[in-house]
């Protein structure tokens, strides 16, 4: 053993005690630093001098060699970051939904009379005036001036949804430039991290900083980690590898002509569209591309399925100056194509058939037994449906049951009695809305009884994929009616013709004779009472019905976020508390164990010199 072996020894618990104390003020420096995790210096004894091994001195025992520093560790439970991890993705998630449906709930403003439902009643009371008073100009001009408010409010309805649609698209596309800076600095941090761990040091603040983007990512996007193998730190999400040690893949924004020209999130390097369960940009997709998209195709079917409603009944009214033939609102057709024909595929050649309405030529009675059997195939969202038919049934059976089949078709009998089959809105992004696509029947229901179809089987039925597919109809007094442009609710008017002389508004119907009696009300009554009548989507909703469940709805998504959210935060607020506990900076402890590594610096200084005193007395003392 070293003569100078105590000075040695002291110089090591000096270096440890030295150490130990920067590290509680490197913790103490970093109390608010977010995501940082205490340090703790992990001292052990200093291997022995002699080992147990033949060539040794004569000694009693080990002659122990002080104190080392082994490892600089951070506090961490690997456990408890994994559930925060899983659990972040839906607190971002609900905190998202949440914020955008309030917003949701305020623009319908129920109940309030500047509202929609507020201005449609204004509307009916006008027609119902009008009913009472046919030759009043007084009642036509409330009927304009209701109309025209009316049409304010469901323009303003129409803006807000598109207006939060658009700032949800906003969000889209900063969530998703986040989400690629976060992984790329996640990837960089990784090669830094193995570099480190290659030296043999641990690379804590490293560590740190890549678990607080990591958890920031998971409430953007639903990702899981593996940290399986210690030199490859990977994340995953939507199926696929996200980061993978020192590389990541990004996603990119890819717009195309379908769902309104909203871009898609897309795999950068394959593009192929992305998918998230949870985190604010799934959320965000969820919101702009379901419950956003949905609000607005119900507000288009209401306004499509009102203005066609109204225009059917006043095309066959005679206004109060004479003039019959006018529709009440213009409808604006998706192209100016009689036949509706329109080069879907953009090679300049039409290849599609946009058609909304198809009337048959034959009076029916919705009492009247049908005496035919067959099965009647619609286009659906996911395909195509079959409704089947007997020969007991009622008109109204095959009605009710083709509104309720899930078709994107739906079926109503109008004011003389005829069949009329109307597209809807398409759940499918990339098909056209109020576009019918596909009808047939494999028996005579469509085609010789009702009067819309040329005959019975496929080969006679409508498909909209090709272009005059109208040419395969019925003809006779068969009609139809060309797609609108998308999202009638953004620009439905009233007639110019209208506007120009309010007489033009029809009050009553003519005679046989074309004569039209005074004080005849049969159209404004007709009009007004469309109030009451089931006429939505499905034929068993009136307008109120609509209203009541498009508020309720909002109201329900709402609350269920609302509550969702408070869970979420409760559940990680209880984690993070957890967290806190373990790897949280305590600032007290730390003074304590500041006092306590001075306390030991003071005794090793004390120790050396001591030991320097002793080796000075036998160097410069002994034999003088």
């Amino acid at each position: 053993m070293s003569t100078f072996s105590g000075i040695e020894m002291g110089k090591r618990s000096l270096f440890a005690h030295t150490q130990a104390i920067q590290t509680a003020g490197h913790n103490l420096s970093n109390s608010s630093t977010e995501g940082y995790s205490r340090q703790r210096v992990e001292l052990k004894a200093t291997d022995p001098l002699y080992r147990p091994d033949l060539a040794r001195a004569e000694t009693p025992g080990q002659i122990g060699q002080g104190v080392s520093i082994e490892s600089i560790r951070r506090l961490r439970d690997e456990l408890l970051d994994g559930r925060i991890v899983a659990q972040s993705n839906g607190e971002g998630y609900w905190q998202s939904r949440n914020d955008y449906l309030l917003q949701l709930e305020q623009l319908y403003n129920e109940p309030a009379d500047t509202s929609v439902r507020s201005r449609l009643d204004q509307f009916w009371d006008s027609w119902q005036e009008l009913s009472v008073y046919p030759e009043s100009k007084a009642a036509r001009e409330a009927v304009l001036t209701r109309g025209e408010t009316l049409v304010d409010a469901i323009h303003q309805q129409y803006n807000g949804l598109k207006g939060i649609r658009d700032m949800v698209e906003g969000d889209i596309q900063a969530v998703t430039r986040q989400v690629n800076g976060i992984t790329t600095e996640i990837a960089a941090l990784n090669e830094e991290i193995v570099k480190v761990k290659a030296m043999g040091d641990n690379p804590n603040d490293l560590m740190d900083r890549r678990d607080l983007l990591t958890e920031r990512l998971s409430k953007l996007i639903d990702i899981t980690v593996d940290q399986q193998d210690p030199d490859e730190y990977v994340i995953h999400t939507a199926g696929y590898e996200l980061v993978q040690g020192r590389t990541n893949r990004l996603f990119s924004l890819e717009t195309g002509i379908d769902n309104d020209g909203y871009a898609k999130v897309t795999w950068a390097d394959i593009g192929r569209e992305a998918h998230f369960a949870g985190g604010k940009l799934g959320a965000l997709l969820e919101l702009r591309d379901g419950d956003l998209r949905d609000e607005i195709r119900s507000l288009d079917t209401l306004t499509m399925s009102f203005v066609d409603l109204v225009n059917d009944v006043h095309r066959d009214g005679t206004g109060a100056n004479g003039k019959t033939g006018v529709d009440f609102f213009t409808e604006q057709p998706f192209i100016n194509n009689v036949a509706g024909n329109y080069d879907r595929s953009g090679d300049g050649v039409d290849d599609s058939s946009y058609i909304y309405r198809l009337t048959g030529a034959n009076a029916l009675s919705p009492r009247e037994q049908i005496g035919l059997e067959g099965t009647i195939t619609l286009s659906s969202s996911d395909g195509t449906v079959d409704v089947p038919y007997r020969a007991n049934d009622m008109v109204a059976d095959v009605v009710e049951r083709i509104n309720n089949s899930g078709a994107e078709v739906t079926a109503s009998l109008d004011r003389d009695g005829r069949l009329v089959l109307k597209g809807t809105t398409s759940a499918d992004k990339a098909n056209p809305d109020f576009v019918i696509r596909s009808v047939s029947d494999s028996g005579q229901f469509l085609a010789g009884y009702s009067g819309i179809l040329r005959g019975p089987g496929e080969a006679n039925g409508y498909r909209w994929d090709q272009a005059n597919a109208v040419d395969g109809l019925a003809g006779g007094d068969m009609r139809y009616a060309v797609a609108p442009i998308a999202h009638p609710s953004g620009w439905m008017e009233i007639n110019q013709v209208i506007k120009r002389d309010v007489q033009t508004i029809a009050a009553g119907f003519t005679d046989d004779d074309g004569v039209l009696q005074v004080g005849d009300n049969r159209a404004a009554a007709a009009i007004a009472s469309i109030r009451n009548t089931p006429v939505m989507v499905g034929n068993s909703r009136t307008f109120d019905d609509f209203f009541a469940e498009a508020v309720t709805n909002v109201g329900l998504k709402g609350e269920q976020a609302q509550r969702a959210l408070e869970t979420q935060l409760a559940i990680m607020q209880d984690l993070k508390n957890a967290r806190d506990a373990i790897s949280g900076v305590n600032i007290d402890e730390e003074l304590s164990d500041i006092i306590k590594f001075q306390h030991g610096y003071n005794a090793a200084a004390k120790f050396v010199s001591t030991v320097n005193e002793m080796l000075d007395t036998i160097i410069n003392r002994l034999g003088v």
